[in-house]
């Protein structure tokens, strides 16, 4: 089905995008994943090129790119190229790490960190699951008590994507434990310049090897009060908000890995023969690529029309939560059935749909696992 979501400017850019991940990441790729590493210098290029934090308004040294489209085309190029570390990497700063910063914080604070993230210089993460706390944010034990100009923080978190790397870090404590949803609020950490913080070990992954996840410590680290982004007590309020945009990446990553992942299976089905005929000529595989075209093609129209509602100020949180569960469940049954179609093929390293297989099987998780977002869905049904 012809697909009407871009415009002109929005096939230029993807030229654009090509030739950057030609010259900067195809080469080096299956480097980072050995190395379980993303050099930062790639994400200083990726800026130069216009590709890493899309959204920082021009007077902070960004293009002010506030159309989704053009982070729609990033995630469709990376998948293409099956680098999938790289492009979760690149999407934890423009659909998480950065939609806070720009929604909460103050001039004071834009200044001082905006610049650093349209040169690519800083790399920032969101620090919310706790040991014992995933899905549950309220159930989050990590404090902070305020004490003169400086809160004191003590807690620890864990599974925090670029953990290890990042600069700057959006965290959430608890600062009134008898305050209820109104106990939470996010604070800005500094990571090389907060007394009392600690990076945990890098956490050892099935998948994703150079996209670091690690752990964090804080034992009465000491971030200043100017720090607080938004209001005290506002933080699970803000976290909520954010999480349609969050989603739609997720489901943006999902879509274009299932897509790029069919598109070379039938490349690969061309090639290969069996009892005298090419795989994609045997009924049952044909079959098999028509429903997964199908599935694809359909689950394409609400991901699509997600962003046209999104760019609107329209996606609602269940409309993101029905993209999330059901788009990444289709990325892990079409990747599933397209390593079946490889053979033996398909278990091996060298071929995009056996590193698939691991690198994606996360995205049923993060991001609110697909358990979560059917009762996010339940709830809003019972509530009508």
């Amino acid at each position: 089905m012809e697909r009407t979501l871009y415009e002109a400017d929005h096939e230029a850019y993807r030229e654009t995008v090509r030739e950057f991940l030609a010259r900067e990441v195809v080469p080096h790729k299956d480097d980072w994943d050995d190395e379980r590493w993303i050099p930062r210098e790639v994400f200083q290029a990726a800026a130069e090129a216009g590709l890493y934090a899309l959204q920082v308004p021009e007077e902070y040294g960004g293009s002010g790119v506030t159309d989704y489209r053009y982070r729609m085309v990033v995630g469709e190029e990376i998948g293409k190229v099956n680098a999938i570390s790289f492009g979760v990497t690149l999407g934890l700063q423009d659909d998480l790490f950065l939609a806070y910063l720009l929604g909460r914080g103050n001039e004071e604070q834009k200044k001082r960190w905006l610049p650093g993230f349209a040169s690519g210089e800083l790399i920032g993460a969101l620090a919310m699951t706790e040991p014992g706390t995933g899905s549950d944010l309220q159930g989050m034990r990590t404090s902070a008590r305020r004490d003169g100009d400086h809160f004191v923080v003590n807690g620890q978190k864990t599974f925090i994507s670029s953990g290890i790397m990042a600069d700057l870090i959006v965290l959430a404590v608890r600062t009134d434990p008898e305050g209820g949803s109104n106990g939470f609020s996010l604070l800005m950490v500094e990571a090389d310049d907060t007394p009392g913080f600690e990076r945990g070990r890098k956490l050892d992954k099935i998948g994703l090897p150079a996209q670091d996840t690690s752990e964090l410590y804080f034992t009465d680290a000491r971030v200043p009060a100017e720090n607080l982004l938004g209001e005290e007590g506002q933080g699970l309020r803000y976290l909520m908000s954010h999480l349609p945009r969050e989603r739609l990446g997720v489901s943006n990553q999902s879509i274009t890995t299932a897509r790029a992942i069919y598109e070379q299976t039938v490349d690969y089905l061309k090639d290969r023969t069996a009892f005298g005929k090419r795989l994609v000529d045997l009924q049952a595989t044909r079959f098999t690529l028509a429903e997964i075209e199908t599935e694809l093609d359909v689950a394409q129209a609400y991901v699509d029309a997600s962003v046209v509602a999104f760019n609107a100020g329209n996606l609602t949180p269940v409309e993101a939560a029905k993209g999330k569960w059901y788009v990444s469940e289709l990325m892990k049954r079409v990747v599933d059935r397209c390593l079946q179609l490889h053979g033996g093929y398909g278990f091996m390293r060298e071929y995009a749909v056996g590193k698939a297989y691991v690198d994606t099987r996360i995205q049923t998780i993060y991001g609110g696992t697909t358990e979560i977002m059917k009762e996010i869905i339940g709830r809003d049904i019972a509530g009508r």
